[in-house]
């Protein structure tokens, strides 16, 4: 990355205390995302995908906190920074679009209202011009009759509108960064095609920097940059989205290409599953996490607890056996 990233995060880790002990969610996880550009996020559910992105908003369970590390948005460290300076750069130099927008947009609020809220508090648009400003926003995300879905409630509204209300908001003040926690879940796979290509549309008009969270690897090879794939609150691998699909090196990666439809270079007539389940966080077993599940294990994958290191050139992975 030739200039300073919109979003560095280095060596993040967060913890949970709960009833059964600490769990460790997230260790020493690193990133950065340039202007324009968008890394995803990927893993399976429970390897702390979401987590991360939680972290770095500031949002995290009051029962979490992070242990190390910092998120740097330009010169402000976001996991240092006072509940103030972050109240004052959500929305406007980052924000998020939420996993379940009907959970996350307010129910007994129209639509409208809640993007003019937002211009309002971070977009210097006085109350009189925000109604309006709002459904521009509508109208930006492809929203239809605009100025008619203002006056609408997110019940009234299917799953795919709430999303591009969702990302309205996301959007309405231009953030630098824009972190998408599993954009197009459960929706419908031509709903899910447009909200990609608008998020596209947006990230080149605007020049956000975009980091994507997701499991589907078939829209990682669509939108993605680059690709840090997530096991067990670690960054296993680590390389451009072509590295990752022509030459993956985890063999945690190559089982998740392997049990993909239509993803990798060789041909399958059946998919393949990856054995067993992601390990507890109470309980992670020596050495490599992935060891009870990995086909290519060895008795010092028990005994060595590998770092990420760079194998080739821009590409990181951590197993002992690349």
């Amino acid at each position: 990355m030739s200039r300073a990233p919109a979003l560095l995060v280095e060596n993040l880790s967060v913890e949970f205390r709960t009833r059964a002990g600490v769990v460790k969610a997230l260790e020493n996880v690193a990133f950065a995302v340039g202007r324009g550009e968008t890394v995803a996020v990927v893993g399976e559910s429970g390897s702390g995908k979401s987590v991360t992105a939680y972290a770095v908003m500031g949002i995290l369970d009051p029962a979490g906190r992070v242990s190390s590390g910092r998120a740097m948005l330009g010169g402000l460290d976001l996991i240092a920074a006072t509940p103030g300076q972050l109240a004052g750069v959500r929305g406007r130099e980052i924000a998020m679009i939420f996993q379940n927008p009907r959970t996350a947009l307010n129910p007994i609020r129209p639509v409208g209202r809640q993007i003019a809220d937002v211009l309002i508090r971070h977009g210097n648009v006085t109350r009189a011009d925000a109604p309006a400003r709002a459904v521009d926003m509508l109208r930006t995300v492809g929203i239809s009759d605009p100025a008619r879905r203002a006056n609408a409630y997110p019940f009234e509204m299917s799953g795919g509108m709430c999303q591009r209300v969702m990302i309205a908001i996301a959007i309405s003040c231009e953030p630098h960064v824009l972190i998408a926690d599993e954009p197009t879940t459960a929706l419908d796979v031509t709903i899910q095609a447009e909200i990609l290509d608008l998020l596209r549309t947006l990230r080149e008009r605007h020049g956000m920097a975009l980091l994507l969270i997701t499991h589907d690897l078939g829209v990682v090879a669509e939108q993605a940059d680059e690709v840090a794939i997530m096991y067990a609150g670690r960054i296993v691998e680590h390389a451009s989205v072509l590295e990752i699909f022509e030459r993956p090196l985890h063999p945690y990666t190559q089982a998740l290409l392997r049990s993909m439809p239509g993803v990798g270079s060789e041909r399958r007539d059946r998919l393949e599953t990856i054995p067993g389940q992601v390990p507890d966080l109470l309980r992670l077993p020596s050495g490599c996490h992935f060891r009870d599940r990995c086909p290519k294990a060895i008795s010092r994958c028990a005994e060595e607890d590998p770092a990420l290191e760079e194998k080739a050139a821009r590409h990181t992975a951590a197993c002992i056996r690349v």
